[in-house]
């Protein structure tokens, strides 16, 4: 009897052990998710473009092809890669996470100087004119692909960077958590948002009242709006969270302390100037100067990239720089 309740004991610690895990994953998972929301923003503002001029049909079947492959991109290759280098090499994720957040910069000053300087992309124009619908959705899932590729790889590495436990298990399990989690998020609300106008378009056809008919339309005139504000935030969060990441990694590898510790001493004493919400004023400061670090960085990044990075990766990878 002694040993059936030292077993029962022994059963009721893993027991406990295991709810404990459980509970240390939501957690993580849920911490890095939040770390990654500006990335993610920004995924989900992104990827309607790449099912524009399909048919309705097609829109859904496209989501989930790049949804399967943003999966593969994240457990099949991302992960394995950041536990081999968390376990042999952990000195160097604060330098990917740094290369991340000056990718993230790059992208959302170059939106940016899209905006105040308009450009034809006349590659995007020939891309919706092949003639071969097929082809060119072949193409699309692609390009979505290998751009997810590289937005995943900052989700997942963010999402590393602030899981707290020693435990190689226990930061891969989370991982795997967030991303089959993130990815749901983004696609299922990518596929929402696509599907959106087509409801709006059915209930605006269909409505038996015109109640529902006018509703119907102000949904299909509303999604066009609702994509805008995506990309406006999407664009805001890339640039302050890369600022956040470039700044933060100067500090922590000991390369530039100055700026992080520089923006951190102003927030602070703003803060402390309100009576309430200090937290919330705290990180509003910051963002502000990080994404205003972020813009600026962006810029300098931009012939870097399309003059220099872009050139030489079309001579290696053999294919023809996209035209700007």
């Amino acid at each position: 009897m002694s040993g059936l309740l030292a077993l029962l004991d022994d059963v009721a610690a893993i027991a406990k052990i295991a709810a404990a895990s459980v509970d240390d994953i939501a957690a993580n998972a849920a911490k890095a998710g939040t770390k990654a929301m500006g990335v993610l923003i920004d995924d989900a503002a992104v990827t309607p473009k790449y099912v524009t001029g399909f048919s309705a049909k097609r829109e859904l079947p496209i989501i989930w092809r790049i949804s399967k492959g943003s999966i593969f991109n994240k457990l099949v290759i991302l992960l394995p890669v950041l536990m081999l280098l968390e376990t042999f090499l952990p000195d160097v994720i604060p330098y990917l996470l740094m290369v991340g957040g000056a990718y993230l910069c790059f992208e959302g000053a170059e939106k940016v100087w899209h905006v105040l300087f308009p450009h034809h992309d006349a590659h995007v124009a020939a891309d919706l004119h092949t003639g071969d619908p097929a082809r060119l959705e072949e193409e699309r899932v692609a390009g979505a692909i290998k751009t997810d590729f590289i937005l995943s790889a900052e989700i997942m590495t963010l999402s590393l960077s602030v899981i707290e436990s020693n435990s190689l298990w226990m930061q891969g399990i989370t991982l795997a958590v967030v991303a089959i989690l993130v990815t749901a998020l983004v696609y299922g609300v990518v596929a929402v948002i696509v599907k959106l106008d087509d409801l709006g378009l059915y209930v605006a056809q269909n409505g038996r009242t015109s109640v529902s008919r006018s509703l119907g339309n102000a949904l299909v005139k509303f999604v066009p709006v609702l994509l805008r504000f995506l990309s406006i935030v999407g664009t805001a969060a890339m640039l302050w969270v890369g600022g956040n990441i470039v700044l933060h990694g100067l500090e922590v590898t000991g390369l530039w302390a100055w700026p992080y510790d520089t923006i951190h001493h102003i927030a602070q004493n703003v803060a402390s100037g309100v009576t309430q919400a200090k937290g919330f004023v705290a990180w509003a400061v910051t963002a502000l100067f990080d994404g205003i670090f972020g813009l600026i960085f962006g810029i300098l990044l931009i012939p870097v990239a399309t003059r220099m990075i872009g050139p030489l990766w079309a001579r290696v990878s053999g294919k023809k720089q996209a035209a700007h």
